[in-house]
This record gives structure tokens, C-alpha cells and sequence, in this order.
């Protein structure tokens, strides 16, 4: 009798956790559909209409308004779901779905060097948590149902169901994974990829030609490359951090921050010629995949994502990072004597990696992405790179479960 009871107590948690996870991902997932689509949109617009990027600081000037005005309760972004994963307080504001829906689709329009990861998660996770007053759920199990829809929009945004399961697990704490949310997780991963595919959405194709047998030295070279990744993923968490401190110090009404930061962005593209380094850079990520670039890209990428996300604008920072990654890479591969393709797409993932501290979900991603022949090197790049990039990432938020290493006198931060 007892095992009966344990087995019918599973039975009923299985049944619980697969509907919520269903509605969880038929929910996010549609939101990523429409979300990818406008952002479609909005990105055709302005490569046709090139003389639109002139009028972005209107475009974050006015954007800053509205989340002044309407959104001060969801202006922690991502941040927010975090912090309500690990200490709920209150009920995710419905409004940070089409707030951050629309910032993002206006930043894009008018040329903001941002990405889609933090629209698609925070949509998700609100999206989800709208469920927690309906089915009455506790606080553990509003956990779960956050992580699950953060897995939900990270999954249906990139096309990658595993990586969108494990990233859902593996951002909230560095060092620790909640393997009771795994279940719902791994469901509305895969549930809202698919729901995002039944829409029509079309996620980018990305290939390796090569990926060379396993030997010593592309073994080494993963290592020396995962250093540059790391540190290359902290310097662009602690630059955007820092340049956002300082917007707030310097300029203390919040719309003229992104109104600043896209004159110089405007200006920037001006003086340059060239509209390479604004919004989703998805072209230049190709590119970096089949033929050597030039070795400045990933720094040029930077410098716009910085003072664009720095002084506001809403986006997100995983596609600017995997810019970054992939044309760094793409530079690394003559000084390392590897095929430029391969460190590309290892760079695509390892200083995302870095940056967000999620290395198992990032190399799950290369794997999902490139294929599988190239999870060796991936796990290699990724990992080193974890390692190197502190303690600090892209997500304040996110909390240290267990030190990167064990020192005596770590004083790493």
C-alpha cells in the first residue's frame, strides 16, 4: 500500500507539472512568435529606411518615458524574475510582457545594439507567473513555474530546447542547479519550441564545416581561447554595469539616459559609415561561421552594446554576446592554428558562457546549434571561460551557490 501511494503521489506530481509546463510554454512560446516576427520586422524597416537610426535618442527617450511613467514596478527586467525565484514577494506585473515587447521591437527599429534573450524570458516568466493567482501555488511551486518560464522564453527565442531547460536551472545561482523544477523546465522548453515552430517561426541555420578530430593541440587551444572568452565576457558585464551606474549618477531623469546614449550611437555610425555594429548583427555571426573578418569586429560589437544597453535600452544581451564571441573567435583561429569556423562558433557560446555564468546550458546550445561532434571542444571553452570570468555577470541578480574554485584567501570577485 505504501508504494501504491508513493507511485500515485508521483503519477499525480508528473500530471501537475506536464499541464502547468503545456500552458506555461503555449503562452511563452506564442509571445516569442510574435515577438520574433516583429522583430523581423522592425529589422527590415531600418535596413531600408537607413536615416530611421538618426531618430533613436526620440526612440529611447520615449521608451524611457513609458517605463518611467507605466513600468517602474518591471524595470528590473530579468533581475526581477531572479529575485523573486529566490525570495517571493509579490506577483510579476502582467505589463512587463508588452513593456518590454515594445522597447524592445522600438529599439531594434531605430538601431540599438541589443538582443532578444532578456524580451523572451522576461515575457515568459511574466507570461507564467500570471498562473500563480489562478492555481493558487505556493511559493516553492512559484519557483518552479518562474524557472519554467524563463526556460520557455529562452528555448522558443533561440530554437535550442535543452539549452533553454538547463539555462531556466542554471541562472539563478552560480555553482548550484534546482534539479526539483527540472521536470517542468525540460516540458516548457521543448513544448515552446515547438509552439514557436507551429507559428512559423524560422530560426537562423548555423553551421560548422569542419570540426577536427580530437587531438592535443585544438584540445590546448580550446583552453588558451576559453581564457580570452571568460575575460572578455567579464569586461563586458562589469563595462555595462559601470557605464549604467554612472548614466544614473550623471544624469538623474531617466529618459534622457537612452536619449544620450543613442546620439552617440547615432553619431558613432555616422562618423563610421557602416551599420555593422547595430542591433541584432545576425548577418556579421554568419559571415564570422564560413570566412575570416576583420579582427576589430568583436570590439566594435562591444563598444555599441555597452553604451546601448548601459544607458537603457531594452533588449538583451545573449545575441550581441554571441556576435562578439563568434567574430572573436573568428579572429583567434590563425593565432591558435585552428579553422576559423570552428573557434567562431566555439566563441559564439563560450563567452556567453562567461558572462552569464552558464556553462552547461551554453555548451548544450553548441551542441543543439552545431552539432554534437563539436560538444568536446564547446565543453572545453566553456567551462574554462566560467572559470575565468569572476564572479560577476550579466545578471546582478544572480547569487553565488558554490565558489568557481576553492583557494585559500580567494578574493576574487
Amino acid at each position: 500500500m505504501q508504494r501504491l501511494n508513493a507511485l500515485t503521489d508521483l503519477l499525480r506530481h508528473l500530471l501537475k507539472w506536464l499541464l502547468i509546463a503545456f500552458v506555461v510554454a503555449v503562452l511563452a512560446g506564442s509571445a516569442s512568435a510574435g515577438f520574433l516576427f516583429a522583430l523581423d520586422w522592425a529589422t527590415r524597416t531600418r535596413l531600408a529606411h537607413a536615416w530611421l537610426i538618426w531618430l533613436l535618442p526620440v526612440a529611447g527617450f520615449a521608451v524611457g518615458w513609458l517605463y518611467l511613467r507605466y513600468g517602474s514596478s518591471v524595470e528590473g527586467g530579468a533581475n526581477l524574475l531572479l529575485d523573486e525565484i529566490h525570495d517571493p514577494k509579490k506577483i510579476i506585473p502582467l505589463r512587463m510582457a508588452p513593456l518590454v515587447l515594445g522597447g524592445t521591437v522600438i529599439s531594434h527599429l531605430f538601431g540599438a545594439s541589443v538582443g532578444r534573450e532578456g524580451t523572451a524570458v522576461q515575457m515568459g516568466g511574466a507570461l507564467a507567473d500570471q498562473l500563480t493567482r489562478m492555481l493558487r501555488l505556493n511559493n516553492d511551486d512559484r519557483r518552479i513555474i518562474l524557472m519554467a518560464g524563463i526556460s520557455a522564453g529562452f528555448a522558443s527565442v533561440f530554437g535550442t530546447p535543452l539549452a533553454g531547460a538547463i539555462f531556466g536551472l542554471e541562472v539563478l545561482a552560480i555553482g548550484r542547479l534546482r534539479y526539483e523544477a527540472m521536470l517542468p523546465c525540460l516540458a516548457a522548453a521543448v513544448i515552446a519550441d515547438q509552439v514557436g515552430l507551429w507559428w512559423g517561426v524560422q530560426h537562423t541555420h548555423y553551421a560548422v564545416p569542419l570540426t577536427p578530430a580530437l587531438s592535443a593541440w585544438p584540445l590546448c587551444a580550446m583552453v588558451i581561447a576559453g581564457v580570452l572568452f571568460g575575460v572578455t565576457g567579464k569586461v563586458f558585464a562589469q563595462a555595462t554595469h559601470g557605464l549604467s551606474g554612472l548614466m544614473k549618477r550623471w544624469i538623474g531623469y531617466a529618459p534622457l539616459r537612452p536619449l544620450a546614449g543613442g546620439l552617440a550611437v547615432a553619431i558613432a555610425v555616422w562618423l563610421l559609415g557602416t551599420d555593422r555594429y547595430i542591433g541584432l548583427g545576425i548577418p556579421t555571426i554568419v559571415e564570422a561561421l564560413k570566412q575570416p573578418l576583420p579582427a576589430h569586429d568583436f570590439l566594435g560589437k562591444m563598444a555599441f552594446t555597452i553604451v546601448s544597453l548601459g544607458t537603457g535600452f531594452k533588449g538583451g544581451e545573449v545575441t550581441p554576446l554571441f556576435f562578439i564571441g563568434a567574430t572573436l573567435g573568428n579572429a583567434l583561429g590563425p593565432l591558435l592554428h585552428q579553422p576559423v569556423t570552428l573557434l567562431a562558433a566555439i566563441g559564439f557560446v563560450a563567452v556567453f558562457a562567461g558572462a552569464a555564468n552558464t556553462p552547461i546550458a551554453s555548451t548544450l546550445m553548441a551542441m543543439e546549434l552545431f552539432g554534437a561532434e563539436i560538444g568536446v571542444y564547446a565543453a572545453i571553452a566553456c567551462v574554462v571561460a566560467y572559470l575565468f570570468s569572476g564572479h560577476a555577470g550579466i545578471y546582478r541578480a544572480q547569487r553565488s551557490g558554490h565558489a568557481k574554485r576553492t583557494l585559500h584567501n580567494d578574493t576574487d570577485t
